[in-house]
């Protein structure tokens, strides 16, 4: 299975799917209905009943339990990899029996002193690229484990499972594609991203999330005749930043600190705007920071002219923990499928969202498992086959009875 399961992540690495910010459209690039026909072939080849490819890129298919199972279980990952770093042409290189040592690519070094962690994959076989894209581990390795798993109960099917649906989703890393996720035709009691790093991980907590946009009006005269008249938009915009919490910075904080991230400033003398997200794991707390913005604002209009400065909040994701408390099967599903495998979980909070909060606030419990991968969203990405097979048996666990 090991084999077959590098085959495949080869296979769906060379497969340009990068997400583009900006479109108004869903998948944002067509490119990602490339690996989504792929993938309904080999779900047929599998012998998947209900496969369905939408308009929006969500493929989805079924695997009927071989008992008389009631229970269904979802396992999901995403097609894209990210805008900001090139995912074409991706050349990926297969190191066996990696020595624990510099990693030396066509385009740059993957160093152990900047990436201690190598030090414990030795003897292992991972996966990079030339250096010069991502890998797309982010979210592939996911892929190519869930069809690993489906391949598993195909080819033995003396071992008994629970109803299993997959889906294949598009434009994870830009927040939009699983606005079009049916919950209810997925059908359902919980289900499970696929799409972290570390192989034991199991994620259920992320940050409560919402976007702020600064917008100042300046007065531009003529500087030689500036005084008592001058506003400057862009030096407003400097002095709004400076009222923050210093230590809110992202620079700053780490678990679950939450923080306000300055994400683009742009100004001239009559006009700035600045763009902001915010985080918290503490919904309490995003409010405080939230509050701490409107009052910079209320301030600088209060010393300025009124309406100098205007701030527009908007809620983006929650954090799925305060639905899933409620109801830990899932959890406790997942904890106990690495048990059974000898394997020690590790919980950790999501300093970010997934698709997996979204779809929980849409009715469907959904954390987050690891597939194996490292240094996601950069050249330096890479993934172990080793650490992909554990995780693909973590899921053969889930699924079974």
């Amino acid at each position: 299975m090991k084999d077959e399961l590098l085959e495949r992540f080869l296979r769906y690495v060379k497969i340009n799917t990068m997400s583009k910010e900006g479109e108004n459209k869903t998948p944002s690039t067509n490119e990602q209905f490339d690996l989504a026909n792929i993938l309904k072939q080999e779900l047929e080849d599998l012998g998947l009943t209900n496969i369905k490819l939408t308009d929006e890129c969500i493929l989805t298919a079924y695997l009927k339990s071989n008992t008389n199972s009631n229970l269904h279980i979802g396992f999901i990952a995403h097609l894209d990899t990210i805008p900001g770093f090139s995912g074409k042409n991706v050349k990926p290189n297969v190191i066996y029996n990696y020595d624990a040592k510099d990693i030396n690519l066509t385009h740059l070094t993957i160093k152990t002193k900047d990436f201690p962690f190598l030090k414990k994959l030795k003897g292992k076989t991972l996966i990079t690229t030339d250096g010069s894209t991502v890998l797309g581990g982010d979210d592939k390795a996911g892929i190519a484990e869930i069809m690993n798993m489906l391949s598993y109960f195909k080819q033995n099917p003396n071992i008994k499972h629970h109803h299993i649906h997959v889906a294949f989703t598009p434009d994870e890393e830009i927040g939009g594609g699983i606005a079009n996720f049916d919950v209810k035709d997925f059908n359902c009691a919980y289900a499970y991203t696929v799409d972290g790093g570390l192989y034991n991980e199991i994620c259920y907590s992320n940050f409560n999330a919402s976007s702020a946009v600064v917008t100042i009006k300046g007065l531009d005269i003529h500087p030689g005749s500036a005084k008592g008249h001058m506003l400057n938009a862009s030096l407003i915009a400097l002095e709004y930043q400076s009222l923050l919490p210093t230590f809110a910075n992202p620079m700053y904080t780490e678990g679950l600190e939450g923080f306000i991230h300055l994400c683009s400033i742009n100004g001239e003398v009559g006009q700035a705007k600045l763009e902001y997200i915010i985080r918290e794991h503490d919904i309490k707390k995003l409010h405080i920071l939230e509050k701490h913005m409107k009052d910079a604002a209320d301030f600088l209009n209060k010393k300025y002219l009124k309406d100098t400065v205007s701030i527009t909040i908007t809620p983006s994701y929650l954090n799925m923990y305060e639905i899933i408390k409620k109801d830990k099967r899932s959890i406790t599903r997942a904890l106990n499928a690495m048990k059974k495998l000898n394997i020690t979980p590790l919980i950790l909070p999501i300093r970010g969202g997934t698709d997996g909060a979204k779809l929980t606030q849409m009715g469907l419990n959904t954390p987050n498992l690891g597939t194996g991968s490292y240094n996601g969203h950069g050249p330096y990405e890479l993934a172990c086959l080793e650490e992909m097979q554990i995780v693909s048996n973590i899921l053969i666990q889930i699924a079974s009875i």
